[in-house]
Parts: structure tokens; C-alpha cells; sequence
């Protein structure tokens, strides 16, 4: 997600009622990722969404099969990934972040369903909670609550017909 005035507008019509949204969230990094959590939950209160589930996995690797689960039980009409990585000493830094990101990715166009990139991958620890800000700060959780709808609205508008 983009900081500042290059975030993207989120158009009026844009209304999660009825709406079914599955947030996997990682156990690392377990304090950033709970902010991220009550950003996604507060953004997808705001826009009407009453079903909430969250299911937990060990890490952001493990994150897209749970996604892939979720997306293939008919269950959900979007998932919102949440998650930190923060580099570290060694390569598993950049070994996680590409992995989740290619399954989350993978796991939405093999499915049809909307899966929002949550995670934060970030240098240091004051990166993710620049970005995992409480109410009226930036909170890339609360941003992916809002893709997460806005793609689920556009992907039901767009099913085939019969």
C-alpha cells in the first residue's frame, strides 16, 4: 500500500453487507500483527461487514495455504492476509516475503477469490508500526479491509452468467 496522497481513493459505492471475510493472521511478530488485525476488523466494521472469522497459522509463509483452504471451502467472499516481516540478519527475510506474497497472489487467481495483502515487510521494527497505526493513522490492515470489499463487490458483479 502506498503512503501519503498516493493512497488510492476508495469510491463511494464500495459496501461489504452480506459480505462474508476470512482474516488470516501470522503468529510472529504477534504485537504488530494484532494491530494490523484491529485495523483490518475496524475498516471492514466501517464499510458493513458483520461476518467476520480470523484464523491463525505459525508464520506469513504458512499463510497462503491457509488462504487457498479458506478460498476453496466456499466459506468466505474475500480474505485479508495479515502479517510482519521484518528483515533480519540472514536471506529468510526476503525467502518469506517473496513466498507469501507469490502464494497470496497464486491463491487468488487460482480461486476467484479476493485475497488483500495485509502484510508488512519492512526494515525495522519502527517501519511496521509506522504502518500498523491505530485509528485515523495508516493501518495496512484497515487498507486491505477495503480492497478485500471493493475486489469481492467487483468479482460478484463480474461471475458468469447462468
Amino acid at each position: 500500500m502506498a503512503s501519503g496522497d498516493e493512497r488510492a481513493s476508495i469510491p463511494d459505492e464500495v459496501d461489504g453487507t452480506g459480505l462474508r471475510v476470512v482474516v488470516i493472521r501470522a503468529r510472529w511478530n504477534q504485537d504488530i500483527v494484532q494491530r494490523l488485525v484491529d485495523g483490518a476488523r475496524r475498516g471492514l466494521i466501517d464499510l458493513g461487514v458483520t461476518e467476520i472469522t480470523e484464523v491463525s497459522v505459525p508464520g506469513c509463509f504458512e499463510i497462503p495455504l491457509a488462504a487457498k483452504a479458506v478460498a476453496l471451502s466456499g466459506r468466505a467472499d474475500a480474505i485479508i492476509c495479515v502479517g510482519a516481516v521484518i528483515r533480519g540478519e540472514t536471506t529468510h527475510y526476503e525467502l518469506v516475503s517473496e513466498g507469501a506474497a507469490a502464494g497470496i497472489m497464486t491463491t487468488q487467481l487460482d480461486t476467484g477469490v479476493p485475497v488483500a495483502f495485509g502484510l508488512v515487510t519492512v526494515e525495522n521494527i519502527e517501519q511496521a508500526l509506522h504502518r500498523s497505526e491505530g485509528p485515523g493513522g495508516h493501518n495496512v490492515g484497515e487498507e486491505s479491509a477495503l480492497v478485500a470489499i471493493e475486489m469481492a463487490r467487483l468479482v460478484h458483479d463480474w461471475r458468469p452468467a447462468g
